[in-house]
């Protein structure tokens, strides 16, 4: 927990969300995913060996999808990179276009099908809308993508603001945090984001003036937090939560 972290926070017009394991449990859908393809690719695994299918994927060693998110590849070519890098990694075949589509569905529809909001999302958002607080969502995937997983998953009056189609790069560059706020029509100053990487979201959204918010659910992360990034994001008032039921409090805000 920050310093601070349980004073009240600065007077807010509104809240900026991540959606991946932020409102919606996509390390779930993720780990749900994956059993499909281990099942389809990777038969000689056990069925115990999907935790570390999905450990793997999480922590995408390679860069792939950031790659994606800096503008420097597509959706596509960073996804079959990582499904060719996963089996190189727990002895798969090798993927080319035809066989990565053929395994893409595989895994979409798993996905797809496992998507559901965590427990503690409706409540806040509910909470934050009692309010009178303005809501939206900032993510490091596509418009489209998004709005229809908050659809599915129960969350469709949260507006996907910005995703990463819509500049061409995602956190954490300041512009994606500054244009979010100017389509949610608040003051950065005057705006939270919440996330669940300390570096993408809540981190990069202080540095911009925001009130950043990293939610650090239980359980493994998704990469390791060195120290010192801590230290700076203690020092730049980010606030640390484990649950979204906490977010009311650490912004000093009631219903």
């Amino acid at each position: 927990m920050t310093a601070g972290a349980d004073s009240p926070g600065p007077s807010l017009d509104g809240v900026l969300f991540d959606i991946d394991d932020t409102l919606v449990d996509t390390k779930g859908a993720f780990a749900v995913a994956l059993d499909a393809v281990r099942v389809a690719y990777l038969p000689h695994l056990p069925a115990g060996g999907t935790a570390e299918l999905l450990e793997s994927w999480r922590a995408d060693a390679g860069g792939h999808y950031r790659a994606y998110t800096r503008g420097e590849t597509t959706a596509t070519a960073q996804r079959m990179a990582r499904a060719n890098a996963l089996h190189a990694e727990f002895g798969g075949p090798p993927l080319d276009d035809a066989g990565f589509a053929a395994w893409d569905a595989v895994f979409e529809s798993g996905f797809e099908a496992a998507w559901a909001a965590h427990d503690d999302a409706r409540p806040v958002l509910d909470s934050l809308a009692a309010t009178g607080l303005r809501i939206g969502a900032l993510s490091n995937a596509r418009t489209a993508y998004q709005t229809g997983k908050l659809r599915a998953t129960g969350l469709a009056d949260v507006p996907v603001l910005v995703g990463v189609d819509t500049l061409g790069v995602g956190k954490p560059a300041p512009e994606v945090f500054l244009e979010a706020c100017r389509r949610l029509g608040t003051a950065p100053s005057r705006t939270a984001y919440v996330g669940d990487e300390l570096d993408i979201d809540a981190l990069a959204a202080a540095r911009v003036g925001l009130v950043g918010v990293w939610i650090d659910r239980p359980g493994a992360r998704r990469a390791e937090v060195a120290p010192a990034e801590q230290q700076e994001a203690a020092r730049a008032g980010v606030r640390v939560i484990a649950s979204l039921r906490e977010l009311l409090g650490h912004l000093g805000l009631s219903t």
